[in-house]
């Protein structure tokens, strides 16, 4: 299946005003592995002078004789005997003092871990031979810890010499949703709560295809990219997977306090936050608190896998791997039609998230938001609230993605649980919404409850425009 470039409009509109300027740029870009980073700078390069060079966990004296060839096959020259990173740069500030050149050393992580001075000889490289050139020199890399520490860190010989950075992430469902235009929104919402904002795996689905067909095919087949695809990622990336594993399949079940985690897996409470400090870092976990709150209160923390299709995959394909290889995939398609509702609900509060962002960009809200997530305090729990503590506005919102339209009753519990919010209590003002897969009771039209259905998720088109209706 081809490969299609999607949006990313801002972050490609900046590397060509960047490239543009003519003079010498060290941009940085880094993300999570799959997020798009490559295709980016590959779109990005299209008929422009330049030398890629996808860094690798071998010798640096190896790499550093491959790079010097790319870079002599660049401009169909011979490669020069060249011993040291000094000289390399030297080299290369000739070819970039001629004319602009775009230099791109990607997954440049493996680079550093093939030789720790590697910073320091880029610093060097930087200050003594390419700063002064038209070099558009472009570092990037998947580790995202790594990049944050080595490249981008005050403690890092490369600080300060950077002029930008990009930080790619995950698509957002406005961008996902251009993958499958020919599809409705609810089978639009479906494919996104599976397979989530990475490029890759929203072009492994068929949109011409029914959704369980796309599963069987394109995750639950043995030979398919996304059958082991969490799996080839983190063993990659940790010494020891099967704990790591444990606790994604735990979190993908909706157990998200560490007691709970702790219950579940049989490791230790006290143990369990190096865990998921290390899934923190590859950006595989989130750590949410109370939108109210600040992060001054650890213990009333959840835990939160980050990507839809680590979620999913944890969820209903890795507990199920022994029915997979037996060949009993219906059964495991059987779980996934039992469960699908359910598992879709968490990803359409998300979804409901990003709809209010976009209707705070249209103007379509009563106030704007400075801040918006999720709130919980003794087992009772808001799907979505935003505030605004210089108006002292706040807007709490439940998210329903079940088969009958959700009635008045519904937003009376919202009441309730919103008085339970210890937030500027007798100053704020508040505001309801609710968002309902399946409409709502005439009944509940009748009170003032900001009500939106999936016809007003209309709004992530591009030409959209807010209308009194939505208000």
């Amino acid at each position: 299946m081809s490969i299609h470039f999607i949006d990313r409009k801002e972050e490609l509109s900046t590397l060509i005003e960047r490239y543009d300027s003519g003079r010498a740029e060290f941009i940085v870009i880094y993300g999570r592995r799959r997020v798009g980073k490559t295709e980016l700078i590959k779109e990005f390069f299209k008929g422009k002078e330049h030398v890629y060079y996808l860094a690798n966990k071998t010798d640096d004296k190896l790499q550093l004789k491959k790079l010097t060839e790319r870079t002599a096959n660049s401009f169909h020259e011979r490669a020069p005997l060249i011993e040291d990173w000094s000289e390399f740069f030297e080299y290369l500030s000739e070819k970039a003092g001629r004319e602009r050149l775009i230099f791109v050393i990607d997954e440049f992580p493996y680079l550093i871990a093939s030789n720790k001075a590697i910073p320091s000889l880029f610093q060097g490289g930087w200050d003594e031979h390419l700063r002064t050139t038209r070099i558009f020199f472009l570092l990037c890399g998947s580790s995202i810890a790594m990049m944050e520490l080595k490249v981008l860190g005050h403690k890092s010989p490369l600080y300060g010499r950077r002029t930008g950075q990009l930080k790619i992430q995950p698509l957002g469902f406005k961008e996902a949703r251009l993958f499958f235009e020919g599809l409705d929104i609810k089978s639009q919402i479906i494919n996104y709560s599976i397979l989530g904002g990475i490029p890759l795996y929203l072009n492994e689905f068929n949109a011409k295809k029914d959704l369980f067909s796309n599963i069987k095919q394109n995750i639950l087949r043995k030979d398919s990219i996304l059958y082991e695809e969490p799996s080839f990622l983190l063993k990659g990336e940790l010494r020891e997977p099967t704990t790591y594993f444990l606790i994604l399949e735990t979190l993908s079940k909706g157990s998200v306090r560490l007691n709970e985690i702790s219950t579940k897996t049989y490791i230790d409470v006290h143990k369990l936050p190096k865990y998921l400090g290390v899934l923190e870092n590859l950006r595989y976990v989130k750590r949410i608190y109370p939108v109210t709150e600040k992060k001054s209160k650890p213990k009333n923390s959840l835990y939160v896998i980050r990507d839809n299709f680590f979620r999913f995959w944890f969820r209903f394909v890795y507990p199920y791997l022994s029915d997979i290889e037996e060949g009993d995939i219906d059964a495991v398609i059987s779980v996934i039609r039992r469960d699908l509702d359910s598992f879709v609900s968490f990803s359409f509060e998300n979804i409901c998230e990003q709809f209010l962002r976009e209707l705070k960009k249209k103007n379509g809200l009563p106030f704007k938001f400075s801040k918006i997530g999720k709130w919980w305090h003794r087992g009772n729990e808001i799907d979505i609230v935003a505030i605004n503590p210089e108006t002292k506005e706040i807007l709490f919102a439940e998210c329903k993605w079940r088969n009958k339209p959700v009635g008045v009753n519904t937003y009376r519990e919202l009441r309730e649980k919103s008085k339970m919010v210890n937030w500027y209590n007798d100053e704020r003002k508040e505001y309801f919404a609710l968002f309902s897969k399946t409409g709502f009771t005439p009944e509940l039209r009748k009170e003032n409850v900001l009500l939106f259905d999936l016809k007003d998720f209309e709004i992530f088109k591009e030409n959209f425009k807010a209308t009194k209706s939505l208000r």
